[in-house]
């Protein structure tokens, strides 16, 4: 279904530009909320009037475009990124780190205008990267990436749990101070064991005697 853009609409087009769209995208998106226009006899004649107002607008969007270009390339922007030793980035730098980037600087650039080597940037380095303005305007400008080192946590061995074991079974074996020590009954001797030899043969020596 064809129809007259009666609103500037990205990515669609611009007001006056004739596309090709869906119907349903049409009656239940685009019309009701006057972005476009069926594409009639009434609404060509309508928008011949107002040739002269568009090309106005359009006028005004390429000298605004025009300094925006200007003041995108003497922009230089620096990002700092976590990376490693060998320059290599932890992560990526995309069209979207930039945008965030460029909103910090005071300018609203949409993601997809914003054109990077490679789509994503991995290692630190100087880079040119283009943006797209209106029409065939385009900006360049510098990217510098710098890498921030990563700290590492080093991390203290766990104690090994078989030596506090060890260390607190030696604890509770070790006798008490003030405490009776046991006498192992192997060690206990008899009263009648223990009398001296001599006492039986002084006995046998005197009986001989009195014979």
């Amino acid at each position: 279904m064809k129809v007259i853009l009666d609103k500037d609409m990205a990515p669609l087009g611009e007001v006056g530009d004739v596309k090709d769209v869906a119907r349903g995208y049409a009656r239940n998106f685009l019309f009701p909320r006057g972005i476009a226009l069926p594409y009639n006899e009434r609404t060509i004649k309508l928008f011949e009037a107002r040739k002269e107002e568009i090309e106005a607008h359009k006028a005004q969007k390429r000298q605004d475009a025009s300094g925006l270009k200007e003041k995108l390339e003497a922009l230089s922007l620096a990002l700092i990124m976590p990376a490693g030793a060998n320059g290599k980035l932890y992560g990526a730098v995309t069209a979207q780190t930039v945008a965030d980037e460029l909103v910090k600087q005071g300018f609203q650039i949409e993601r997809k205008r914003i054109e990077i080597p490679g789509n994503t940037i991995k290692s630190v380095g100087k880079y040119r990267i283009a943006i797209k303005l209106y029409e065939s305007a385009a900006a360049e400008c510098s990217l510098t990436i710098d890498g921030q080192p990563v700290k590492t946590e080093t991390k203290t061995p766990a104690p090994q749990r078989g030596k506090r074991r060890d260390s607190r079974a030696g604890a509770n074996n070790a006798p008490r101070e003030g405490a009776a020590t046991a006498v192992p009954e192997a060690q206990a001797v008899p009263a009648e064991a223990a009398a001296p030899a001599s006492t039986a043969d002084n006995s046998t020596d005197s009986a001989q005697t009195a014979s």
